[in-house]
Formats: structure tokens, C-alpha cells, sequence
């Protein structure tokens, strides 16, 4: 089961939602970083779940960290931290190993994996594992913070109610606005268009989708390669990764595919003796290259799977049809919590890709 990315910064996932805990291993951190564990905390209590939009599985998500940091600084070695479960209701599960819910990975687990695979509470495919993604994350962002490079996101669109985009270049006092917000958007007036989206879609006993818009800025022109190793691939590759991504673009993305060269074409402008561009359609890449623009990515979050009403499957034991009504504790819409795991992950690649273009010592 391949649950690791990174070339120069490896990470590595590890348990399943119902199992004891789940976990994530970093290897390739520089030596001597600070880590600050109430600041990670902070970050990852926004994709904890509880509240009145989200699963009421009541986890704390306080990380432990087991090895690879001591006196509060990374010590060079892999850094292993863990949560544990502790709200587990594994019987609301019982009956998915033989009838799996519609677009979730209950039958294609099964397909792949046999009869042994653990799919209690969702298993290694379950959204719980992005919790130790915001662990890796969550670290990337503290030592990007330290180089003036900050990674941010917020809910662009859920259902048919849409925030407004990013500025053409978004700040870290924005970002952090936006972060302590139970939306994370930025036109309030829009989160509670969005409220009502979820809201409505959970009192039917239903779910909606959404579109998570994330922002990194701070980087330098000349990041990445052309071709199968660019900014774009290995932040597509890694995204893709989140459960629920169904869809990666940037900048304009499919957009472009509607404009002339002439409206899409990002002009060049001299800006305190640097290079810039007067707006951004090219997500701060070109060629797989950073400009020195913002890099832009939105990420399509599919609506969850798991859904009160009733739906068609088969009984795999018989190959008959069988109504299936899902119960248990699930998101309304998954892209709320998805907002800093986009961000980590994003920071987590980022971090790669510099530690690969500098020695420890430049960066």
C-alpha cells in the first residue's frame, strides 16, 4: 500500500481510522529547526472534527511526537508522531464490508486488497488520515514561516455559493484571518451562503461538494523543472493524495481553456526592481517554473460518500441488489475540514522542492 511522497522530505502515513492510532514519519527535516507544539496543535485543531458542519466523532488530535525532535528543536533523525483514536464506533461499519457505499473506496479496497483489508470506520482510506498529513504539514509551515514563505487557503465555493478569490497578492495577515474563521472564507457574507448550503444538504440527510483555493507566496522565481518534475506535477501528484480530491488546477486553470491567449497571457512588470506580472492567471507557474507570483492551486473536493439516504448497491456475498442507508457519524461536506489539510500538504511539497533546489545550509 504505497502511503509515502517526497524525494529529498519523505513522509510516510501510517494506521487506520478505527485502529489504535494513526501516525505520519518525516524523514529529511534540517537539523536544528524549532518546533513549536502549541503551535501545531493550533493548526491542526481547525481539521479536528466536532462542531455543528462536521462529523460528531470527537477526537482531540493532539499530536505526540515520539522521536526526531529533542529540547524543541528537530534533531536530524525521522520524526514519528502519532494520535490516537479514541471515539471509535467500528459496528455503524458492520455491514460495509459486504454492501459498500456508492463512490467510496469500500469495494475497491476489497477488490484490491481481500478480505483482510480493514476497512472499520473507513480504514486506511478514511479522511482521518489526513490528520497526520497536518502534522507534516503543520511542521513545513512553521519552517517555511521562518524564510517569509507562508501557505494559506480558504473555501472557495461550496455547493452553489462561492467566496471571493484571493487577491492578485495574498498576505499572511490575511491568511491568519481567514484561519481563525469557523468558514474559513473570506467574504462573510459568503460563509453564510455556504452555512446554508450544508446546513440544508444535512437536513436531507445528504452532502455537498466544494472548492478549496490555496495560496502560497514568499517563493522565488526559478523553483522546479520542466516537464514530469514542475511545480504543477508535484503538487498535483501530492494533493491528489487528500481523500475527496477529485479535481486539481491552477491559476485559471480550466478557465483558460475558454479565454484568448491575449486575456490569459499574465503581462510582465518591473516591481521594486523584480520581475513580476500584473495579474496572475498562470498560478505563479510557468514551464513547471515559479515566476515569483503567488502560487495558485484550487482543489475540487467531491461531496461525501457517506449519506443518510438510500441508496443502490449490491450484496457482494450473494451478487444480489441491496438498498444500503448509511449510518454513523459523517462530514456534510468535507471540503470545511479539507481547508488546512490543502495547506499542509501544499507547505509539505513546497518544503521538498526547496530542500531539493538548496543544501541545508542555504536554506
Amino acid at each position: 500500500m504505497s502511503s509515502e511522497i517526497g524525494h529529498r522530505l519523505k513522509l510516510s502515513v501510517f494506521g487506520q481510522s478505527h485502529g489504535r492510532a494513526v501516525g505520519v514519519v518525516i524523514d529529511g527535516l534540517p537539523a536544528g529547526e524549532p518546533v513549536d507544539e502549541e503551535a501545531l496543535y493550533r493548526f491542526m485543531s481547525r481539521r479536528a472534527p466536532g462542531g455543528a458542519l462536521a462529523t460528531k466523532r470527537k477526537e482531540a488530535d493532539r499530536p505526540v511526537i515520539l522521536s526526531g525532535v529533542a529540547d524543541g528543536h528537530t534533531a536530524g533523525s525521522p520524526l514519528c508522531a502519532v494520535i490516537e483514536n479514541t471515539d471509535t464506533r467500528s459496528g455503524d461499519y458492520a455491514n460495509l464490508a459486504d454492501v459498500p457505499r456508492p463512490s467510496h473506496a469500500d469495494y475497491t479496497a476489497r477488490a484490491r486488497y481481500g478480505d483482510a483489508v480493514d476497512m472499520r470506520g473507513s480504514g486506511h482510506f478514511s479522511g482521518r488520515l489526513t490528520a497526520p498529513l497536518c502534522i507534516a504539514g503543520g511542521i513545513a509551515k512553521q519552517l517555511l514561516a521562518r524564510r517569509d514563505i507562508y501557505v494559506g487557503a480558504h473555501l472557495l465555493r461550496v455547493g452553489g455559493a462561492c467566496d471571493e478569490p484571493f487577491p492578485l497578492r495574498p498576505t499572511r495577515e490575511l491568511f491568519d484571518a481567514v484561519a481563525q474563521k469557523e468558514l474559513p472564507v473570506l467574504s462573510d457574507e459568503a460563509g453564510a451562503r455556504m452555512r446554508a448550503q450544508i446546513e440544508a444538504a444535512q437536513a436531507d440527510a445528504d452532502s455537498v461538494g466544494g472548492v478549496i483555493e490555496c495560496a502560497a507566496v514568499g517563493l522565488p522565481a526559478g523553483l522546479g523543472s520542466p516537464m514530469f518534475d514542475g511545480i504543477e506535477n508535484r503538487l498535483a501528484a501530492a494533493l491528489f493524495g487528500i481523500p475527496a480530491v477529485k479535481g486539481v488546477e491552477f491559476g485559471a486553470g480550466f478557465a483558460a481553456a475558454a479565454m484568448r491567449g491575449s486575456r490569459h497571457n499574465d503581462p510582465y512588470i518591473v516591481e521594486n526592481g523584480r520581475v513580476m506580472t500584473s495579474k496572475n492567471d498562470a498560478g505563479g507557474i510557468v514551464g513547471g517554473i515559479t515566476t515569483g507570483m503567488p502560487v495558485v492551486v484550487k482543489c475540487a473536493m467531491k461531496p461525501t460518500p457517506s449519506i443518510g439516504k438510500t441508496q443502490q448497491s449490491v450484496r457482494l456475498s450473494t451478487m444480489e441488489p441491496e438498498e444500503l442507508t448509511v449510518k454513523g457519524r459523517h462530514d456534510p461536506c468535507v471540503a470545511l475540514r479539507a481547508v488546512p489539510v490543502v495547506e499542509a500538504v501544499a507547505a509539505f511539497t513546497l518544503l521538498d522542492i526547496l530542500l531539493e533546489e538548496f543544501d541545508h545550509g542555504a536554506f
